[in-house]
């Protein structure tokens, strides 16, 4: 995505905006944002959105479980903008080519930074970064179809899913544990499973998130009016929404982000296409582009670069650094730990940030 950072931003600002608030929230967190509000809000009024920026332990939906559906949907969206670019330069072959090579850096990035978590050596699937380099080849393969065929392939992935769960283990296919389809394949794959449930399969039903993206991203790039490009997002993205929740409210599926149940998978690619519209409609369409705006868009032009940054240098070494000044300024002042906490993370999404503006100010950008 960061090599769009110039050229998709000329063309849909609305996208590098989208893209850069998900890569502000995901480093806010990498800053310890997330975990030091939730220490100091714990028993106040302010708990329940504290616990919004973490994921749902099983059976709901929270605002962080949207966080890597709309990265990945905005990737999707982004797909098209980039290959059209490419091809004006270079051959398919050669574009095929790159999309190989930039999922193959995705994939070891994705499998470094589990032995960066673990400090050592280890083999695991689990990251993000591993899930999209699998979904970027399956919306890349089939990104020249018809959208109805596409749309058709993204729907059959989460049939798909259904089947595995439910064939795997008939008699509770979404029960919270080891039990299921999805750690059957980590066990298989790795060797083990995941003790918060994740599971390395949940590239299959996600990849729609991607393909919806890379639908969004060829209407956007026709030469449609502005409304005859929204109206299909809304419409598809209020059916996936509905659709998704009821199959939750029913007892059909649950909405479980961990395992990317089907239903999860359609309740959040509706939010992300919605979202999109809504950035769309009020940026692209009614022209709404205050300055500030650019507080998000710049980091969305290094997104990658930012993420591995924030994952790796930020955790391990920038708190500690910004906690020499605020720990060291703050606690003579009679504040206590877990507010000095809250605002150090700021200080450190403060340094994450001006990073992505310096790059951005020289026009520095870090290609994948």
């Amino acid at each position: 995505m960061s090599q769009l950072a110039a050229n998709v931003s000329k063309r849909l600002y609305s996208l590098d905006v989208f893209r850069g608030l998900i890569m502000f929230l995901l480093i806010a967190e990498a800053a310890g944002f997330h975990h030091s509000f939730t220490e100091l809000t714990e028993g106040t009024a302010f708990s329940g959105i504290a616990h919004q920026l973490h994921h749902h332990p099983w059976n709901g939906l929270r605002f962080w479980d949207l966080i890597q559906p709309f990265f990945m949907f905005i990737v999707g969206v982004a797909m098209p903008f980039s290959l059209r670019k490419r091809l004006a330069i270079d051959s398919r072959s050669k574009a095929t080519r790159h999309i190989i090579r930039r999922c193959f850096l995705l994939f070891a990035f994705g499998t470094l930074l589990h032995c960066v978590y673990s400090n050592a050596l280890v083999w695991e699937l689990w990251n993000v970064l591993v899930q999209l380099a699998f979904t970027i080849l399956i919306a890349y393969t089939i990104m020249n179809l018809p959208h109805k065929f596409q749309m058709g392939i993204s729907i059959g992935l989460l049939i798909i899913t259904e089947i595995f769960y439910r064939m795997y283990n008939p008699e509770s296919p979404y029960a919270q544990g080891h039990e299921s389809f999805g750690s059957w394949v980590d066990r298989l794959t790795m060797g083990q499973v995941n003790d918060g449930y994740w599971v390395f399969v949940n590239f299959i039903p996600t990849a729609a998130h991607t393909i919806w993206g890379v639908i969004c991203g060829q209407i956007l790039l026709s030469h449609k009016l502005h409304a005859e490009k929204i109206k299909p997002f809304i419409i598809w993205g209020s059916a996936f929404l509905i659709l998704g929740f009821t199959m939750d409210w029913l007892n059909i599926t649950p909405i479980i982000k961990r395992i990317a149940t089907s239903s999860f998978t359609l309740a959040s690619g509706g939010f992300a296409i919605l979202t999109l519209s809504l950035f769309y409609w009020l940026i692209d369409m009614k022209k709404k582009q205050p300055k500030w705006l650019k507080i998000f868009s710049v980091v969305g032009t290094n997104s990658i670069f930012i993420y591995l940054f924030s994952e790796t240098l930020g955790v391990q070494w920038f708190r500690g650094f910004g906690k020499i000044w605020t720990n060291g300024l703050l606690s003579p002042l009679g504040l206590s730990e877990n507010a000095i906490m809250v605002i150090n993370a700021l200080f450190v999404l403060f340094i994450f940030w001006y990073i992505t503006y310096f790059l951005d100010k020289h026009k520095v950008y870090f290609k994948v």
